[in-house]
């Protein structure tokens, strides 16, 4: 039953059941008309609660239903709301928990509204590219207010109920559970006879309404370049501010319709639904059972090591934090203590707070320490000699059904289970830098990593705010195996006659938050050296531009020495065109019998973004990547990508693969034509004209 149906002396009681957040899928809609009906036609009852429990009021549309006909199948939203705002007996909105999206329109749409202090209200839709759909424009700015409806709407940030408790959209805001005290409303309302309030007919009261949209207008302007939405949430605030309120719905309506055939949305839509879905292992059921994690090792004090201790931290878990050296581990508490320091000087922690996450820690040099850990995270030089000697000496400490987890990169995860005699309870856990601020964990299976450690790990991932996606076992895994025929790309066009800047320039206009050569500035080019080196000896016949290990030569390895790409001041992390770099690249093209050309902005961002969609096909054909949607949101959380182009297999669909490939030819008939070679899945769909994200 998807709405459940009491009476509570006289007062109707009408419950939302549709976990987890009671969405507004077609069986709930029904249900709340069918229960509204119920409730006017019984003489006994003097009023109605709508309530979602204790948990959540509403979370909003059904998710499952995106996309789907019964998104639109009457009694639609609108409908729903339409019929409350009816209703001959006062309806009263009980919310605790959250109050989102199309959950809050409903409560909008009631006569009043009893809320928990600590729920959570917004109207969040513009984070997937549209606005609200169901009135949130219009009747929202009539009962918090014009700037607070414009910030709540344009931003899609919830916000406390009891940082609204004094506007008009509150009639009471209690600490405890909110039924009780909109029961105690209902029987209140009921008795006094008063004329049924309903927000649509409030006024919204602003001194100087144009004025202050005007001022909005410009701020959303410079703010949304790449996003339409918040500039038609404005059109619809306006409407709400200036015109009838039927008017300013059919503003709304209108704004909608278009905003959800825009490329952004869909590209937005496409990012939402595919970071759930990477949490959706195909042969991993929700009957799995889950290891308890209640401490964890580290081993590695360095950069990673300690931003990936401190994602433990901030869930509340004790760390073991290893090093091999006192002077090591040192440096590397200094650094946690130095970042959460940094924090609550930004306002986001409180002294006490960063106190309780350090006393958190247990740092030791004895590896006799970890036997207590339930999961090991190792963040150590990137070989497997060292690799070896660390997991050797975890199989023998590590208590039976401890999870074991490296952090490499790029290394084979099998290979490194058998350095055990426990491949089981081996998998990769790949955080990104800086691992405490970055999103992406790609969590790679191996062939014998137990189900209920790769499930462990996926909830644990949850727990410690990472975006987590599944890879099989291959060098480079998902991310790190793509971007390096993207960097190829970008070095063959050094050779040809593009420089650093143009490119960086080109990818960044494209929507990258840093073009390749300043993102090997920022993460150190000697590492992309050290992966060359290795290619060198295991796939002698892959070719790259020389460029790149020429200026690792010069002992130009990016930000940390204070030249790369680019040069660079100190205490100035802005990156500087270099003569010395440009005369180099110049150089070599001669060296190596080419004529420079122009190159276009246009043919290096197909370039660059087709090298990715093309070794991605490879990575899905292999079953690296279980589906296309994981491979976009390793690229959204983890490299950059631009987020209104919804990754680079999803902007492929959206280009057309029939076009993907046509342009790939093209480009295999120029200097290292072999880097083209089209992948046979990019072809299979290309010619049946499919695409990728079916």
């Amino acid at each position: 039953m998807s709405v459940s149906y009491e009476i509570h002396d006289g007062i109707a009681v009408l419950t939302l059941a549709n976990p987890p957040v009671n969405g507004l899928g077609i069986a709930t809609r029904r249900g709340l008309v069918e229960s509204l009906t119920q409730a006017l036609d019984d003489a006994q009852v003097r009023a109605i609660v709508v309530s979602g429990g204790e948990r959540a009021f509403s979370g909003g549309a059904d998710i499952r239903e995106f996309n789907t006909p019964q998104a639109e199948q009457e009694p639609t939203l609108p409908t729903v709301i339409a019929a409350f705002e009816r209703s001959s007996k006062p309806v009263v909105a009980a919310i605790n928990g959250l109050a989102l999206g199309g959950g809050l329109e409903l409560a909008l749409g009631t006569n009043y509204r009893v809320a928990s202090s600590r729920a959570q209200i917004g109207l969040p839709e513009v984070k997937l590219g549209l606005l609200p759909g169901a009135g949130g424009t219009q009747r929202l700015p009539r009962a918090v207010g014009l700037e607070a409806a414009t910030n709540m709407i344009v931003s899609g940030t919830p916000v406390a109920a009891s940082l609204l408790a004094k506007t008009r959209l509150f009639d009471r805001v209690v600490d405890g559970d909110a039924l009780e005290a909109a029961i105690a409303l209902a029987r209140e309302v009921a008795s006094s006879g008063a004329k049924l309030p309903k927000v649509r007919d409030w006024k919204i009261k602003h001194e100087n309404a144009e004025g202050f949209l005007g001022f909005a207008r410009t701020a959303v302007t410079a703010a949304s370049v790449n996003y339409p939405a918040p500039l038609k949430c404005l059109d619809a605030i306006e409407a709400a501010a200036l015109k009838p309120f039927d008017q300013g719905m059919q503003v709304e309506r209108e704004a909608f319709a278009l905003l959800i055939q825009t490329p952004e949305s869909k590209a937005l839509r496409h990012g939402f639904f595919g970071e759930r879905a990477a949490g959706k292992i195909a042969d991993i059921g929700a009957d799995v059972p889950l290891r308890e994690i209640r401490r964890v090792g580290v081993i590695g004090a360095g950069t990673m090591g300690g931003g990936i201790s401190m994602n433990f931290l901030n869930a509340g878990l004790p760390v073991t934090l290893l090093e091999t050296k006192q002077d090591a581990l040192d440096r590397g508490l200094a650094t946690i203590r130095k970042n959460y320091e940094n924090s609550a000087k930004k306002g986001k922690l409180t002294a006490e707070q960063v106190e309780q996450r350090l006393a958190l820690i247990t740092p030791t040099l004895s590896y006799e320490d970890l036997k207590d850990a339930d999961l090991i995270v190792e963040a150590v030089f990137e070989e497997y000699s060292v690799k070896q000697a660390v997991f050797t000496q975890l199989d023998a400490v590590a208590k039976p059904g401890a999870i074991l987890a490296s952090n490499t990169s790029t290394l084979d995860v099998d290979r490194i289970a058998a350095f055990t005699a426990r491949p089981q309870d081996v998998l990769g856990m790949h955080f990104f830098s800086p691992a405490n601020v970055m999103k992406l964990l790609e969590v790679v299976r191996g062939k014998q990593t137990a189900k209920d450690v790769l499930a462990t790990v996926m909830a644990l991932a949850k727990k410690i705010g990472k975006t987590a996606v599944v890879s099989g076992v291959c060098d480079g895994f998902i991310g790190n195996r793509m971007i390096e025929q993207y960097s190829r790309q970008a070095g063959f066009l050094l050779d040809e006659g593009a420089l650093p800047q143009q490119v960086d320039r080109a990818m960044e206009k494209f929507g990258f938050a840093m073009g390749p050569f300043r993102m090997g500035d920022l993460a150190g080019n000697d590492i992309g050296w050290a992966i060359r080196k290795r290619r060198a000896l295991e796939k002698p016949d892959l070719t790259y531009s020389k460029t790149a290990d020429l200026i690792c030569e010069l002992g130009r390895y990016g930000q940390k020495t204070g030249a790369g790409w680019y040069d660079y001041k100190p205490g100035d992390r802005n990156a500087h065109p270099s003569a010395e770099v440009n005369a180099l690249i110049e150089k070599h093209s001669a060296d190596i019998g080419l004529s420079r050309r122009a190159i276009s902005d246009e043919e290096i961002v197909e370039r660059l973004v087709y090298a990715l969609v093309n070794e991605g096909a490879h990575i899905l054909a292999e079953g690296i990547a279980a589906k296309a949607s994981d491979i976009d949101i390793v690229y959204l959380a983890g490299y950059g990508f631009p987020i209104w182009r919804g990754g680079p297999m999803f902007y492929a669909d959206s280009v057309g693969l029939y076009n993907v490939l046509a342009a790939m030819r093209r480009y295999a008939k120029g200097h290292e034509g072999k880097a083209w070679e089209p992948a046979p899945l990019l072809v299979q769909l290309a010619e049946a004209g499919q695409s990728f994200n079916r």
